[in-house]
C-alpha cells in the first residue's frame, strides 16, 4: 500500500527503470488519516493560496 501522493511520479519512474516495457495498476484500499505534520503543511499551504487569490 503507498500513499496516492507518492505515485504521481511513478509511471515515468517505471518507464525510465524498465525502458518503456514497464507497467502497473492502480485499486483503491483506503482512506487513512494523514499524520499531523504532513496535514498542518496542507493546512498552511492552502491558506497561503487562500490569500493570494483574495
Amino acid at each position: 500500500q503507498v500513499p496516492l501522493a507518492e505515485m504521481f511520479k511513478y509511471a515515468t519512474d517505471l518507464r525510465s527503470m524498465t525502458q518503456g516495457r514497464g507497467s502497473y495498476s492502480m485499486k483503491f484500499s483506503h482512506y487513512d488519516q494523514v499524520p499531523q505534520k504532513i496535514s498542518a503543511s496542507i493546512i498552511e499551504k492552502a491558506k497561503k493560496e487562500k490569500q493570494e487569490k483574495g
